[in-house]
């Protein structure tokens, strides 16, 4: 079995061949690092500006010392509303009118600030993502429109009950943990939030040592870092002072051992129709050896039309359109989830069918068709996913932020085809030991959950 190839943080370069495209990667001095993906034929190139801070890195209001929840998501939103040479209409020109696909997500580890573009335009939005990222003004109007905004956007997410069946798992779950906090803040903290304190964390978290810049298809890596270094100012190596090169910054791997809390089912009361229900657990953390059984092991459980809960809850009862498990994983914790969307009358009966689902598996594990199935879905969809540049440059920014460790397809697949059954079996039984914590949300009076 290959081992995964490593992207050192004390080596300035790197190429990968990888039979027909290329990966490379250069370190600057600043702790800055790109990378990139070249993709024969391709006519069109995906960039990310990935910051290594998310929600979960943001801190409370202590002791009269300055805090920063909602500063994350704030920021986001605030990067498209000006630099001192672009305004928020020319930034959304900018990208208009090269037919651009862009956008933000902030994450609980991280932030991206992205865009798709014709292979003709990679130069023109590489620059204005680097404005962007690099020289934001926030404008206290601009934070004050878009405080709106944001409340707005909350509201829109309150609307939708499997958002909040979601966010609330999260919180139970991962209860005492920044972890559980909502992605986007809430009312409370983006109400509270302060100018001042989000261009405090922007200054002290938007830095070369923490930014990491991808770009998968048709992309020319030395041009591409030329581009970068200008836009960023760091081209001159003539002009960068040694006394403030900078280490890169990775998300340190955790001791921590969360164990996760479990209380009362949390019941939430909303205007439905439906009950949205969802049941969870403590999981996998990044880099846990176990990932490839867990992936199966989630597969197989809920990962399809042809999945245990899928059949079991839909197809053989009809007591639900669809049904599904997940799983999250973080640096510090991770979480394992099962949701289906019922009738209120066929909640319990869902809940109980999926616990008896996740326990047989506990108890006999897969079967050898289950398996072979699951492996041909993986690989499938993989390489389907691959077919997307914007899978690529994102697959290029997780393994730098995380371990350092990238595997490319085939590398991947091997190990999942090593998984055996018994694996299986102990990772069901690892998360059957923690008592579930139920969610519901929607018409959840008198359940009797």
């Amino acid at each position: 079995m290959r081992e995964p190839i490593q992207f050192p943080l004390d080596q300035p370069e790197l190429t990968i061949d990888l039979g027909g495209g290329e990966i490379r990667r250069t370190v600057h001095p600043s702790g800055l690092r790109i990378l990139t993906e070249r993709m024969p034929a391709a006519r069109s190139a995906s960039i990310g500006f990935w910051v290594g801070v998310g929600s979960a890195d943001e801190q409370a209001v202590s002791n009269d010392a300055p805090g920063s929840l909602g500063s994350t998501h704030f920021l986001e939103h605030l990067l498209f509303k000006g630099t001192p040479s672009r305004d928020a209409y020319e930034i959304a020109t900018s990208f208009d009118r090269i037919g651009a696909e862009h956008n933000a997500l902030t994450a609980k580890e991280y932030t991206c600030y992205y865009a798709k573009v014709r292979d003709a335009d990679l130069e023109h939005a590489t620059v204005v993502l680097t404005d962007m990222v690099a020289n934001s003004v926030l404008d206290e109007k601009e934070f004050e429109t878009e405080r709106g905004v944001i409340l707005e956007e909350l509201a829109m997410a309150a609307d939708d009950l499997g958002d909040v069946a979601s966010e609330r798992l999260f919180e139970e779950v991962l209860r005492g943990h920044a972890l559980g906090r909502p992605i986007g803040g809430n009312n409370e903290t983006i109400r509270d939030a302060k100018r001042d304190d989000v261009l405090r964390h922007y200054k002290e978290q938007y830095d070369p040592s923490t930014l990491i810049v991808t770009a998968a298809g048709a992309v020319d890596h030395d041009r591409f870092v030329d581009i970068v270094l200008r836009e960023l100012g760091l081209a001159d190596s003539a002009q960068w002072d040694l006394n403030v090169d900078r280490t890169p910054v990775r998300r340190p791997a955790s001791t921590l051992d969360w164990a996760g809390t479990h209380g009362a089912p949390a019941l939430v009361e909303r205007t439905s129709e439906q009950v949205n229900l969802m049941l969870g657990t403590p999981a996998l953390r990044n880099g846990d050896p176990r990932r490839y059984a867990y992936g199966i092991m989630n597969s197989v459980l809920g990962g399809g039309m042809s999945s245990r809960l899928f059949q079991e809850i839909r197809e053989k009862r009809g007591l639900a359109y669809t049904a599904y498990s997940f799983g999250a994983s973080y640096t510090d914790a991770g979480l394992f989830g099962m949701y289906a969307g019922m009738a209120p009358s066929n909640a319990v009966s869902v809940m109980e069918l999926a616990e008896a689902e996740l326990a047989r598996m506990a108890d006999q594990g897969i079967t050898e068709d289950e398996l072979e199935r699951t492996l041909g879905q993986v690989a499938g969809s993989s390489a389907l996913a691959l077919e997307d540049s914007d899978t690529r440059m994102s697959r290029l920014a997780r393994a730098e932020m995380t371990s350092g460790e990238f595997y490319d397809l085939d590398m991947s697949l091997e190990r999942y085809a090593a998984v055996t059954n018994d694996e299986i079996k102990s990772m069901a039984q690892s998360l059957v030991a923690h008592p579930l914590q139920v969610v519901a949300v929607g018409a959840v009076e008198g359940l009797g959950l």
